[in-house]
């Protein structure tokens, strides 16, 4: 897509200038970036620790040719979503992606990015928000403190330094979306994996109910880090930097070290898998009695949010891939029950489920491994989250359609179809080399009639076996479509609710 004509607009902190774009192979009409617009000011020296700040304002026009500083460092490596770091201090920042700066009161998507709540950028190009753009939707993509800087507990600092950087890109966008547009006044947030936790933990959070009012949950991975497990968490990761677990404490030790650290830390072996849905995430919004008061479906039991809809799913096989190679050849000696106990399958249902999931027993144990992960880690939290809504407006989603390459569907697949960018890079090495274009057409066309209507176009999930849209080589509707999980609600616990990388 080749840049053609630059074109400006007056945030409320100064003129930015961004770019039109042309698609030469005329898919997509002609559509406005504005990259890397700094929300807050760089949080590193004295500001490292603390609230984000609202950025000062500046003088003349300001550049937004390109993504700004991300959080994230290094090479990720393999990834199966393409997320590139980008070196910098002013690491807070905004991208839109605009049909028309001179257009007004479009409806708008604020996407926030997963990767575990340690990882991700916004600059993945399967974010660019072109597909949306098209379909008259402005779309904006926000990043955030990442690991330890945005969600560790430090005595003397703020709690959920993460999370309170979403609350003010969020702000940002109900004070300058319009220049762009947008409407303020039909802002629909939507997340994948740890960014679809993201945005239930706000649909949970009393504060943050004015700034958007709708809510597309992919893969959801909500954490609700206690207060006292974060505490622990954050004197042990001290205490092994050899300082005090304080501001001043910190202020010694650089970035490289903390990312070093805190990877040590946090760790996971696939055999601990079951540990990690046991105890959760070990950095993540943490419940700290006062920005989130109580554990996100606490809140949504309580009527928080329930004026909002939502849309929420996963995909059949979230980490099955975790299982494979050498993995699953090991898996071949060890006797199912044990692997079942490791995988912390309650025996009292373990009858029941392997029933219930007959078609996956016979695929082999690498396979059912993979299925009692996904079911434990975000399945059975999808139906939990539903019933917790009550009669809230709530829409359930299966994506099932397996990839080229995996042959299931596995984690992250759906983004690109959300995206509607099965043209972008890496795809293939995700989906396989014809993922169908028909498909992807489908479910950007459900996100696109909630993002601007509040209806996704399926029906609502009501009661124990209600609706769920399957999205596969024949996308349909059916009741009880998670039926499979079923077993999974009575026991597991509630402190083994969703959590995911």
């Amino acid at each position: 897509m080749p840049d053609t004509e630059d074109v400006e607009v007056d945030t409320a902190a100064g003129r930015v200038r961004g770019r039109w774009r042309s698609d030469p192979d005329g898919r997509m009409p002609r559509s406005a970036a504005f990259l890397g617009i700094p929300f807050a000011e760089p949080p590193v020296g004295p500001l490292r620790f603390q609230a984000p700040v609202p950025h000062s304002p500046w003088q003349g026009v300001r550049d937004a040719l390109g993504h700004g500083a991300t959080a994230q460092r290094g090479d990720q490596g393999d990834t199966l979503i393409p997320e590139p770091s980008v070196e910098g201090d002013s690491t807070l920042n905004v991208n839109v992606f605009t049909p028309d700066p001179a257009a007004s009161e479009l409806p708008v998507l604020v996407w926030i990015h997963g990767g575990g709540f340690t990882s991700g950028s916004p600059a993945s190009p399967w974010y660019d928000g072109r597909a949306f753009a098209r379909d008259g939707v402005v779309t904006v993509t926000l990043s955030y403190r990442l690991g330890f800087d945005g969600f560790g507990w430090i005595e003397d600092a703020p709690s959920n330094r993460g999370v309170r950087d979403w609350l003010l890109a969020l702000e940002w966008v109900q004070q300058n979306i319009a220049a762009f547009g947008g409407d303020p006044r039909r802002v629909t947030i939507a997340g994948q994996s740890a960014g679809g936790g993201a945005v239930l933990t706000l649909l949970g959070m009393p504060a943050a109910q004015h700034l958007f009012h709708g809510v597309y949950a992919i893969s959801s991975a909500l954490t609700d880090v206690a207060a006292s497990r974060a505490e622990a968490f954050g004197r042990r990761l001290a205490a092994s930097a050899g300082g005090e677990p304080t501001v001043a404490g910190w202020s010694d030790v650089d970035e490289e070290r903390v990312l070093a650290l805190q990877k040590a830390a946090t760790r996971v072996a696939p055999q601990e898998m079951a540990t990690l849905i046991d105890d959760g995430l070990t950095l993540g919004p943490v419940v700290d009695g006062d920005l989130i008061p109580r554990p996100t479906r606490e809140s949504l039991r309580a009527g928080v949010g329930a004026d909002k809809p939502l849309v929420l799913g996963a995909t059949d096989d979230e980490f099955t891939m975790v299982f494979g190679g050498a993995v699953a050849k090991a898996l071949r000696w060890v006797p199912r029950g044990l692997l079942l106990d490791r995988l912390g399958l309650d025996r009292s249902i373990r009858s029941e489920y392997l029933a219930a999931n007959a078609d996956v027993v016979r695929l082999g144990k690498s396979r059912l491994a993979g299925r009692v992960i996904t079911d434990r880690l975000f399945r059975a939290g999808v139906l939990r989250v539903a019933a917790d809504r009550g009669e809230a407006p709530t829409w359930v989603y299966r994506f099932s359609w397996p990839s080229g390459r995996f042959g299931f569907a596995e984690h992250c697949l759906d983004v690109p179809f959300f995206f509607d960018c099965l043209d972008g890079p890496g795809i293939e090495a995700l989906a396989g080399p014809h993922p169908p274009q028909q498909l992807a057409d489908e479910v950007h066309a459900g996100a696109v009639s909630f993002i601007t209507a509040g209806d996704p176009g399926w029906p609502r999930h009501e009661g124990d076996a209600g609706v769920v849209r399957i999205y596969d080589a024949r996308t349909r509707d059916e009741a009880d479509a998670y039926a499979t999980v079923r077993p999974l609600l009575g026991a597991v616990s509630e402190s083994a609710a969703a959590q995911a990388m």
